[in-house]
């Protein structure tokens, strides 16, 4: 069995009766709108959110309506957040495919940003779930607060790690985290069990963002992004900042000042990249993105095995092991 066989087979039934109430919640009959949704979807990409929050439920319970609810409405909210980020970062493409902003403009970008986050409002007050709610509503404060500490940093006149790790905690470790804890609420699990996964959810989340961040030092058309886009939108990532701790190197820190400021030219931003990978950046960041994978894994240790485990640790493996 193959590892998206395995992280499936679980919850084969449910994905299902996942994909058509996402597909229900989508339906509008405004033509612009609805042409922007269809722009999105042709992306969807392999639904790794909602997959986590069925897989946590299935830990605990069986997946029931509200499971469903909460899984749209964060994969909705996921969704909303990626297209206002594009606008923020002024990114033209997304996953190997042009962003909204680029095949639209920024006024019908934000907007349907809006409508699809006002859906997964709506969505996850269906879970009649005041848990789940909680961390829904939580949850849109923490991306945002990512973002802008993400901006914010900009500044910071130190390559901190402190500050690159809050950043990733708030934009992306956040959201894993918050469909583990969401699918073991829906099933009626106590809040210790619910800590347990969602604790779980965040190691995913760090092991997810930091895979993300190395591809970025690297070419390939599969991952989707041009080598250095992160640079280009003024941001400095574990590799680089490991690099640049490490060494000290005085023209290494100019640079990246001005990648900070957004000064960098293209020839800056590959010299910063070959200067990562010379003084052990990736190496670095693989190490500390394989530490992240052993203490969710045992968490899993103490987990009873049964397929949802094995799923689990499947999904692990494709989070660290993915070529884009």
């Amino acid at each position: 069995m193959d590892n998206s066989s395995l992280i499936k087979s679980p919850i084969s039934v449910e994905l299902e009766d996942f994909k058509e109430l996402f597909d229900s919640t989508l339906s509008s009959s405004n033509l612009l709108l609805n042409s922007v949704i269809a722009h999105i979807r042709q992306k969807n990409g392999k639904m790794m959110r909602p997959i986590l929050v069925l897989l946590a439920a299935k830990l605990y319970g069986e997946v029931c309506p509200a499971t469903l609810h909460a899984a749209v409405a964060l994969e909705l909210l996921h969704n909303a957040s990626l297209v206002h980020d594009d606008v923020v970062d002024e990114s033209t493409e997304r996953r190997g495919q042009l962003s909204v902003n680029a095949i639209f403009n920024n006024k019908v970008a934000v907007l349907t940003g809006d409508y699809l986050l006002a859906t997964a409002l709506v969505q996850v007050g269906l879970t009649r779930n005041y848990h789940i709610i909680d961390i829904v509503s939580s949850l849109g404060q923490d991306l945002a607060e990512g973002e802008l500490l993400q901006l914010s940093n900009v500044s910071n006149p130190h390559f901190s790690e402190e500050v690159y790790f809050d950043v990733i905690r708030k934009k992306t470790a956040v959201l894993f985290a918050a469909c583990t804890k969401a699918g073991a609420y829906s099933v009626g699990a106590d809040d210790e069990k619910a800590e347990f996964v969602r604790l779980f959810g965040e190691y995913i989340g760090l092991c997810f963002q930091i895979k993300d961040d190395i591809f970025d030092y690297f070419e390939s058309k599969e991952i989707g992004k041009p080598t250095g886009n992160d640079m280009l939108e003024g941001k400095l990532t574990l590799p680089v900042l490991y690099a640049l701790n490490n060494t000290k190197d005085k023209i290494a820190e100019e640079i990246a000042v001005k990648v900070k400021n957004g000064e960098a030219t293209p020839d800056e931003i590959a010299r910063l990249i070959a200067f990562a990978k010379e003084n052990g950046g990736i190496e670095y960041a693989t190490k500390v993105m394989y530490a992240y994978k052993e203490k969710a894994l045992s968490l899993l240790s103490s987990v009873p095995d049964t397929d949802v485990k094995a799923a689990l640790a499947g999904y692990l493996d494709y989070v660290v092991e993915r070529e884009k």
